[in-house]
């Protein structure tokens, strides 16, 4: 399988991610995912379960907050996944609207088909979600693609075939260098990065995680072949943080080329002009008008 590749050319390099921004409620603070995204294009925010996970799950308020995914939500019958489904998507929904300007129950989710959600007529942006133990986390960028991913640092993989599922001929060779106590987590990390470069493009799973891969964490991280020769250019960049103390999470983002999108409001981004004319039209119609 071949790698997706950006178009050919230097890229407008955007600031670096910053650190992701902990959210720990409807209530913010906002203003710190505002400033990420101003300074850098892109923000990555991560919740805890508790912070929001509405205390009625049952409440007739969740049915417009929840939109189409409601129906979607009443079919779920284990208390866990209902949780973690309502409360993953309030936060990315009050995110996306933090950058748009717009309350959240006029926010419809959509999905693609790989199951990949996006904000349903607001193009400017492009979200991904992941949540893992009580981690919740969205990624959010005006530039492009975005994917992100989330796991317990000391989650193990190693030793039980993981591996020989996720690595690479190269990552193997890289990874047996790897001091033996940190190997586990080197591998987390591989993993992290690889689910992050997967959503962005939007293959998910469906993508084998032996045919790409990534160098050590001490150099720039870039999308390798299996044969460890570079797979993508500078239009990617590639970001793996620690997270409350126990995550390891990871953001891959793809530059369009395009440059930013500084006005983002939902309430801009229909031409008030365009429409005028439209309805102009439409009553000249009626009227006996010419088409």
């Amino acid at each position: 399988m071949s790698f997706p590749l950006g178009p050919p050319g230097p890229r407008t390099a955007a600031g670096a991610l910053p650190r992701p921004v902990r959210v720990t409620g409807p209530e913010g603070p906002w203003h710190r995912v505002r400033d990420a995204v101003a300074h850098s294009g892109s923000v990555v925010v991560h919740g805890q379960l508790d912070d929001w996970l509405p205390a009625d799950l049952d409440s007739p308020r969740l049915r417009p907050l929840l939109g189409h995914d409601y129906a979607r939500f009443e079919k779920m019958a284990h208390h866990a996944v209902r949780a973690r489904f309502v409360a993953s998507r309030l936060l990315l929904k009050h995110v996306a609207c933090a950058i748009v300007e717009a309350a959240p129950e006029t926010v419809e989710l959509a999905y693609k088909p790989g199951g990949r959600p996006y904000a349903r007529g607001l193009d400017q942006i492009d979200i991904s979600l992941s949540h893992t133990d009580t981690l919740l986390l969205v990624g959010l960028t005006r530039r492009g693609w975005i994917g992100v991913d989330a796991e317990l640092t000391d989650r193990p993989m190693l030793g039980l075939g993981t591996e020989n599922q996720v690595c690479t001929p190269h990552e193997h060779r890289l990874l047996a260098e790897v001091p033996e106590e940190r190997r586990n987590s080197a591998l987390v990390r591989l993993w992290t990065l690889k689910e992050a470069y997967s959503k962005a493009i939007g293959q998910g799973m469906r993508f084998r995680f032996t045919e790409f891969g990534f160098g050590p964490q001490d150099r720039p991280v870039q999308v390798l072949r299996p044969d460890g020769s570079p797979g993508t250019g500078d239009e990617w960049t590639f970001h793996t943080f620690r997270v409350d103390g126990k995550y390891t999470v990871s953001a891959a983002l793809f530059d369009a080329g395009f440059g930013d999108t500084s006005d983002t409001a939902a309430a801009t981004m229909l031409d008030l002009g365009l429409i005028d004319a439209l309805v102009d039209g439409e009553f000249a119609d009626s009227a006996g008008g010419v088409r």
